[in-house]
C-alpha cells in the first residue's frame, strides 16, 4: 500500500468547512479556489457575500447556516458515522489527486479500509446479465481474496454482485445520497452487511435523497479513490462509462470485460477495449496490471492539486474592474478552458480567477470538466441571481 502525505485544509474547524461546501454555488473547485485566496473557511465565508455581489447577484449570498451544519454533524455521529476532511489521515490518500475532491466526506464502517488495501473500483450495467453478476462476484472474491478491497456505487446489477463477493474482504460502496439514505431500497440488508465489515462513503448531506446530478459526483469518488477501475457490462450510454471516463482523466487504468456484440450490455465494454482498455477474462488479467500501478505511484512524487491553503495577494478594485469587462466579453455559453481565458485577455491569474468566482458565486457561471469555464443561459442567470 502506498503512503503519500497530503497537506490537509490546515487548523480549519469542521463547522466551518461544511457550512462553507454546503453553501449555494459552491462546489469542491470553487471551495479550494476560495481557500487558496483567503486561506481559511472562516475567511471565506466572511468574503461571500461581497463576492456575490460584485459577480453580479441581486442579493449578497448567504452562507450554510451554522447551526444546521451543527445540526448535521451532530445528527451523523448519533447514526455512527463520521465527518472526514480532506487531508485528514483517513481520508483515501488517492481521493486527494483529484482536480475536485471532496472538501468532507462522511463515512460509515472501516475508515482504516483503504489505508491498509489497495483499492480497485468494479462497476457495471444495473440490468445485467446473469452471467455478468456472476462473473463480477467471482472476480470481486478473489481481488478480495489478493488482498485488494472493491469499491463500487451499490446500485443494482454489477455494483451489487462487486460488493456481495467482495464482503468478507472489506468492500467499499460510495452512496449518491446521504449516509443514511438506502438506495435502491432493495440493497438495505447488504447495506448493513457493507457497515459492519466494510465501509460506505458520501459527500452529500445528511437525509438528502438521490437525485440526477449526485450521481457523477459519485462516480468521481469511486474512480478517484482507486488505482484501476473495471468495467464488467455497460451499455455505450452506462454510467459506467462516466466512471471510467473520471479514471482515464485522473490517470487511472481501465479494465473492461469483453462481451457478445448481439449484446447491447457488452457495447460499453467492447468500445473501452477498442480505445485501449485491458482486457479482463481473469482475476490474473488485473491483479498483474495493479503490481504495475502500485509500483508507477509509489515512484512518483505526487503532487496534490491543492497544496496547504495560504493567503495570496488580494487583486485591487482597479485592476479587477479594467479586467471584467474584457472577460466577461470573452466568455459564452459555451465552455472555454480558464488558461485560454488568461492568455487571450492578458490578465494575471489571479485577477482572472478572481472574476470568475465572484460569476460563480453569483450564479451566472459554471464549471465543466477540463478546467473549462461557460455562463449560463439569461433564464438561468435570472433565478439565480435573484435567489
Amino acid at each position: 500500500m502506498m503512503h503519500m502525505n497530503y497537506s490537509g485544509l490546515g487548523n480549519d474547524r469542521l463547522p466551518d468547512v461544511l457550512r462553507l461546501i454546503r453553501t449555494l454555488n459552491v462546489g469542491p473547485i470553487t471551495f479550494f479556489n476560495l481557500m487558496r485566496r483567503f486561506g481559511t473557511a472562516a475567511n471565506a465565508l466572511s468574503a461571500l457575500p461581497d463576492l456575490s455581489l460584485r459577480g453580479g447577484r441581486r442579493s449578497p449570498l448567504v452562507a450554510y447556516d451554522r447551526e444546521a451544519a451543527l445540526q448535521e454533524i451532530e445528527t451523523t455521529q448519533k447514526f455512527g458515522a463520521r465527518m472526514v476532511m480532506y487531508g485528514e489521515a483517513d481520508y483515501p490518500p488517492l481521493l486527494h489527486t483529484i482536480p475536485d475532491p471532496p472538501p468532507v466526506i462522511t463515512v460509515l464502517g472501516n475508515t482504516h479500509l483503504w489505508n491498509k488495501k489497495d483499492v480497485v473500483a468494479m462497476v457495471g450495467a444495473r440490468n445485467a446479465s446473469a452471467n455478468g453478476c456472476q462473473f463480477a462476484m467471482k472476480l470481486a472474491k478473489d481481488l478480495g481474496e489478493n488482498g485488494l478491497v472493491v469499491a463500487s456505487g451499490l446500485a443494482r446489477g454489477i455494483d451489487t454482485y462487486a460488493h456481495k463477493g467482495s464482503l468478507a474482504s472489506g468492500t467499499v460502496a460510495v452512496i449518491a445520497g446521504g449516509i443514511d439514505n438506502i438506495y435502491p431500497p432493495e440493497n438495505e440488508a447488504l447495506y448493513k452487511f457493507i457497515r459492519e465489515g466494510g465501509a460506505i462513503i458520501s459527500e452529500q448531506p445528511f437525509g438528502a435523497i438521490p437525485f440526477a446530478g449526485s450521481f457523477p459526483g459519485r462516480n468521481r469518488i469511486i474512480a478517484g479513490m482507486s488505482l484501476c477501475v473495471v468495467v464488467v457490462e455497460a451499455s455505450l450510454k452506462s454510467g459506467s462509462l462516466i466512471t471510467a471516463k473520471f479514471a482515464l482523466e485522473n490517470n487511472r487504468e481501465v479494465f473492461a470485460v469483453p462481451g457478445s456484440p448481439m449484446d447491447p450490455r457488452s457495447k460499453g465494454c467492447n468500445h473501452l477495449l477498442k480505445q485501449g482498455a485491458v482486457m479482463v477474462e481473469a482475476v490474473s488479467d488485473i491483479i498483474q496490471g495493479v503490481a504495475h500501478l502500485r509500483g508507477a505511484a509509489m515512484e512518483e512524487t505526487a503532487t496534490p492539486p491543492y497544496q496547504s491553503p495560504q493567503h495570496i495577494q488580494e487583486p485591487t478594485d482597479d485592476e479587477l474592474n479594467e479586467a471584467r469587462i474584457r472577460i466577461i466579453e470573452k466568455l459564452s455559453t459555451m465552455a472555454v478552458g480558464v488558461d485560454e481565458l488568461i492568455e487571450q485577455c492578458q490578465t494575471s491569474a489571479s485577477v482572472t480567477l478572481t472574476i470568475l468566482l465572484e460569476l460563480e458565486l453569483a450564479g451566472r457561471l459554471k464549471r465543466s470538466a477540463g478546467n473549462k469555464v461557460y455562463l449560463l443561459m439569461r433564464d438561468e442567470v435570472r433565478d439565480a441571481v435573484n435567489a
